[in-house]
């Protein structure tokens, strides 16, 4: 598509402002995220099949580095090419960048406010709306044969039981043997995923930048490096790079920090991943600008995955033609479906749902957006409000 073209820019703005908005209100973590993605540019938008978006889903999984941002990555990519996925990036991923890097310069001053934390519980509660929404209609489009209804119920009842920290990869890898073993008939892709312009040059350039990130260490460049390898080596999200994150920086922030930017990682909307932008900035040495640590943290820790998405995307194509391997995406498909209504059980209804009017709530607002399909402005505002209530 030409640049010059003023439907384009059209599509970058509109790109940029969509994944704004959710980067301020999608709470909930990498679960939520795909719930929120599906509901606004998969049902409402229609920016893509939920075929491709299922696609992505599934690459995103196996592909290491923050699952959610690479498929919201993605997405922008199918939008409007290169540049929409980065607008879609960093319209996604801003908010919490600026919160975080606030929080690191100014501590926990907004903790405690009564408004503040009724507004965000408030929003926790869309979170669980949301993503109840995306479980019924991942259900429906990847469970539809009994074992693929069994593969994501054990799956779920799996990461329910043995929540340990690679639980979830261990049920996609054996989603994955599963369909090998049991090859079933399922018709390659009608709507593939397009195709990527460099996709080799963006593998190589991943590659490259982790073994050049193994001879930085020093200065911004270390920070660079460390961070880099956390985001390339991480599989299973967000819950998984907070403590690898907080390794890399021990020396330099204190433990009393870690725990703030800790538990603002799993509270603020927007990617989990932003915790390298207070790690960033609570890691920068006196005299220097820590907005400029946090954005190389950030920028480092999500560069890769990133790349690597892009890049897997032409992989996944090929072998979308051969049958064992379609059956191997199929259990894929629904393993994921388990591992998101393990989600919504915890940590996201959990942490929500404390009392018998979070649970009216939650129903209302399921029904209505399940019946109605409201814009996701309306659905926001209306639980902004709820969240102004006193109680």
């Amino acid at each position: 598509m030409p640049h010059q073209n003023p439907r384009y820019f059209q599509r970058i703005s509109e790109v940029f402002l969509s994944f704004l908005l959710l980067g301020f209100t999608s709470f909930g973590g990498p679960a939520a995220h795909l719930g929120y993605f599906n509901q606004t540019f998969i049902q409402r938008k229609k920016w893509a099949s939920d075929v491709q978006y299922a696609q992505w889903v599934a690459l995103s999984q196996i592909v290491p580095g923050p699952g959610s941002s690479q498929v919201g990555f993605a997405l922008g990519y199918h939008r409007a090419g290169y540049l929409g996925g980065l607008v879609a990036f960093i319209g996604f991923t801003l908010p919490s960048f600026i919160v975080m890097v606030l929080l690191a310069q100014f501590g926990s001053h907004w903790q405690g406010n009564i408004v503040f934390d009724g507004v965000v519980h408030a929003l926790k509660l869309l979170a669980v709306v949301v993503v109840a929404d995306a479980c019924v209609s991942m259900w429906r489009s990847f469970c539809q044969s009994r074992i693929m209804a069994a593969i994501a119920l054990f799956s779920a009842a799996f990461i329910v039981f043995y929540p340990f920290g690679f639980a979830s990869l261990l049920v996609l890898f054996m989603a994955t043997c599963v369909g090998l073993l049991t090859p079933s008939v399922i018709s390659a892709a009608d709507e593939p995923l397009p195709k990527i312009r460099g996709a080799g040059f963006v593998f190589v350039l991943a590659i490259s930048l982790f073994l050049v990130s193994f001879v930085l260490d020093t200065g911004l460049s270390g920070l660079f490096a460390d961070f880099y390898q956390a985001g390339a080596l991480v599989f299973g999200g967000g819950h998984v790079v907070l403590p690898m994150l907080s390794a890399f920086v021990a020396d330099t922030v204190s433990d009393a920090n870690l725990l703030l930017g800790y538990a603002a990682a799993q509270a603020v909307p927007g990617p989990m991943f932003t915790m390298a932008s207070f790690l960033g900035a609570s890691a920068a040495p006196e005299g220097t600008n820590p907005w400029v640590w946090a954005a190389v943290a950030t920028v480092a820790v999500f560069l890769s995955g990133l790349l690597l998405m892009l890049s897997a995307q032409s992989v996944w194509q090929g072998l979308s033609r051969h049958g064992r391997f379609r059956s191997a995406v199929g259990s894929l498909n629904a393993a994921v479906v388990g591992i998101l209504i393990a989600a919504l059980y915890h940590p996201i209804g959990t942490s929500s749902l404390v009392s018998w009017w979070d649970v009216v709530a939650v129903g209302i607002g399921f029904v209505w957006l399940k019946y109605k399909r409201p814009p996701i402005f309306l659905l926001i505002s209306a639980f902004v409000l709820l969240g102004l209530v006193p109680r």
